[in-house]
């Protein structure tokens, strides 16, 4: 899709991002310049590590179970520390 045609239809390419998944590049003298992708949908903190008890040893596992009956754990990725943020 060329920059011009962009703003001429921007909630028909919204819509596309959104409800579709569809990528969008955006194209300037026959050039791609600029790429429009769709967010990842949002997952809890218990759907991404879901399947990290399989790598766990079994004290380490059990600790994670109880951290989350207590409710420790935050309930989405954005609510999680980076640790590699300094």
């Amino acid at each position: 899709m060329t920059v011009t045609e962009v703003p001429r239809n921007f909630r028909e390419v919204m819509d596309g991002l959104e409800e579709a998944g569809e990528e969008v590049v955006l194209m300037r003298n026959r050039r791609a310049i600029a790429r429009l992708v769709p967010e990842p949908a949002e997952q809890t903190a218990l759907e991404i590590l879901g399947d990290i008890y399989r790598t766990l040893d079994e004290a380490t596992g059990n600790a994670l179970a109880k951290a989350v009956a207590r409710g420790k754990l935050s309930d989405t990725v954005g609510d999680l520390r980076n640790p590699w943020a300094s």
